[in-house]
């Protein structure tokens, strides 16, 4: 009875949060055929949203990307193709095409040094995924927010997102996306801990350390990093993140100012 009550509500909610607020603008000017055609597996597309649910994660995070994608399929597919993996507050874990977020803002955040390898078993691991449900709680949460409509210092904004449940067959984008990378030991924004001398003290040989933070500082020690827990992440985290690139397909496809023809000054 309570179970059902609950998936009632949040289907209301998830509803009400998912409504388009009026005035959203897009300033980019690439196309999503564009986009799909430089995109690599294991790359992250940005989504800045217009929804409800946009508006308080773009406020809490103080960001512009509300919504985080994961791509899972080959480089060349068209836009219309589903290989976008994400977590979508009405219908779960799911694909869509990279032409579903035609008319929106995007940011590709693309993981450096991946293997072959490294890029199958992500791809394996997002796809394990499907078919899981939003998280309800963390619906709750963000409606909590929008009814108050606290004035909230800054620094503490993130804590206010509610990093969900915890329970394995539910997911939201951001977390979803970080748990993938995080099971091959990819870093997003780990936590820095105190310096390791490499070889002076028992098990502190790189080996022991992870291939992507093994950067020797100025006196020649490594410093150790510490995983956070993948529910404390948000969009904004990867483009945020010093281990990913930003993509921009104008620039990867050989961009020439000199044969842009800009016109004169718009009043727009």
């Amino acid at each position: 009875m309570v179970n059902t009550l609950n998936r009632a509500v949040g289907g209301k909610l998830a509803a009400f949060l998912s409504k388009s607020l009026p005035g959203y603008r897009r300033l980019d000017t690439v196309s999503t055929d564009q986009v799909a055609d430089v995109l690599e597996r294991g790359d992250i597309i940005l989504v800045e949203g217009n929804t409800r649910i946009s508006s308080a994660i773009k406020y809490l995070t103080q960001s512009s990307w509300s919504h985080a994608t994961l791509f899972v399929g080959s480089k060349g597919e068209s836009a219309s193709t589903l290989n976008l993996l994400e977590a979508d507050l009405q219908n779960g874990v799911r694909l869509v095409g990279v032409d579903h977020y035609e008319g929106f803002n995007l940011r590709i955040c693309r993981p450096i040094n991946l293997t072959e390898a490294d890029k199958d078993r992500l791809v394996s691991f997002a796809k394990g995924k499907l078919g899981h449900k939003y998280d309800l709680r963390n619906v709750l949460d963000l409606t909590r927010y929008l009814i108050q409509k606290p004035a909230v210092p800054t620094r503490y904004r993130r804590s206010m997102i509610g990093f969900g449940s915890g329970e394995p067959t539910k997911a939201i984008c951001s977390t979803l996306i970080a748990e993938t990378f995080q099971s091959i030991n990819y870093p997003i924004l780990p936590l820095r801990g105190q310096n390791y001398s490499i070889g002076n003290k028992p098990g502190s040989s790189a080996e022991d350390l992870p291939a992507a933070v093994l950067t020797r500082d100025a006196k020649g020690e490594v410093p150790l990093y510490y995983k956070r827990h993948f529910t404390h992440f948000t969009p904004r985290d990867f483009d945020l993140s010093p281990y990913f690139d930003i993509i921009k397909p104008t620039i990867e496809n050989g961009f020439d100012h000199h044969t842009l023809d800009l016109n004169k000054d718009s009043d727009a």
